[in-house]
């Protein structure tokens, strides 16, 4: 009689699924690679860790720079409308956004990908929009992991995170310092939602009379916009003195991080440039602070700058993103002083 031997793949585990897809990775990854990336003396896709070669760089005093995120609830979105392709911009983008406030170039992006089950369709459009992300930032995607867990996801569930590392030299780093009193804040837009708020949108999406027009889940998929291209040429210039991502805790909640001890921020809300998409949320019984603190509202990054400078940074960014003010660095008795009321 033949045993019934018990095996990993009996288990949920499919190694050579698992096997497929690093092939498949070690083949796209390298459309991310640079000389100082991969050699013929040591590969990185396969390789127990990964290499990046610094020296390549010629930079005199280096810091590194590095952020960790993942996309929250957005990811359910994804599931829920079966659109896979977009969800890993938005994974790079959380990351490398954070970099460049600092005024840090990214340099190499990481992925962890965990799955119920691996479904080579499903994860290999989530690597090439991985992929996608790290040509948009300039940066290269040098290793990961993808992990099969069945038990401890459920059924089509999946979870992403990603790690992001940038170099920036020593004097060139953005703190808070370099803020001054009467700076002004301009605005950068947003591409929509980006990866903020996404369970607050799941619970309106909940109303079953709500008609979701193709037009909105198409806004609600559409991924964060990568703001790196436009900020290297920014930093090279030298003409900004701090910036903000704005993602969870929305506009005023990350642009008080960047704010001196000693200063505060007067911002016009009426200025704010606010996109259909969230006026279609703010209708579903929101209160304005509430969509103030859990989206970015229309406004994906800020920058602060002597106003002398305003000029030569929108010529920086394209029509569609083209910053404005909505405010300027002030010396308040309150942290944050906001007039005029959000534009619905």
């Amino acid at each position: 009689m033949k045993k019934n031997y018990n095996t990993y793949k009996k288990s949920g585990v499919n190694m050579a699924v698992a096997d497929k897809l690093v092939n498949y990775i070690s083949r796209i990854s390298r459309k991310t690679y640079k000389k100082n990336t991969e050699t013929k003396s040591f590969k990185n896709i396969g390789s127990f860790g990964s290499i990046f070669d610094l020296s390549a760089l010629k930079i005199k005093n280096p810091l590194i720079v590095s952020s960790t995120d993942g996309v929250g609830t957005k990811i359910e979105i994804a599931n829920k409308f079966k659109k896979y392709n977009t969800i890993g911009i938005d994974l790079v983008a959380m990351c490398v956004n954070d970099l460049i406030v600092q005024g840090a170039k990214p340099i190499f992006f990481l992925d962890y990908i965990a799955i119920n089950k691996l479904e080579l369709h499903k994860v290999k459009k989530i690597l090439n929009g991985i992929v996608s992300g790290c040509k948009i930032a300039g940066c290269a995607l040098i290793g990961g992991e993808t992990a099969e867990m069945p038990g401890t996801y459920e059924k089509n569930k999946f979870d992403l995170a990603g790690f992001a590392v940038g170099i920036v030299e020593k004097k060139n780093l953005l703190t808070k310092n370099k803020i001054k009193y009467n700076d002004v804040i301009l605005a950068v837009p947003s591409s929509g939602l980006h990866s903020n708020g996404f369970s607050l949108v799941r619970q309106i999406l909940k109303n079953k009379k709500l008609n979701i027009t193709p037009g909105i889940k198409n806004e609600l998929m559409k991924p964060t916009k990568i703001y790196v291209k436009e900020l290297n040429v920014i930093n090279k210039k030298k003409i900004i003195n701090g910036c903000a991502n704005i993602t969870g805790g929305g506009l005023l909640g990350n642009l008080i991080r960047v704010i001196p001890n000693k200063l505060s921020i007067s911002i016009d809300l009426s200025k704010i440039k606010i996109k259909p998409v969230f006026s279609w949320l703010k209708k579903n019984n929101i209160r304005d602070s509430e969509m103030l603190k859990t989206f970015n509202c229309g406004v994906g990054f800020c920058i602060i700058t002597n106003k002398k400078n305003i000029s030569k940074i929108k010529k920086i960014f394209s029509k569609k993103y083209k910053p404005y003010q909505i405010g300027f660095v002030s010396k308040n008795n309150v942290k944050i002083k906001t007039y005029g009321k959000l534009q619905w």
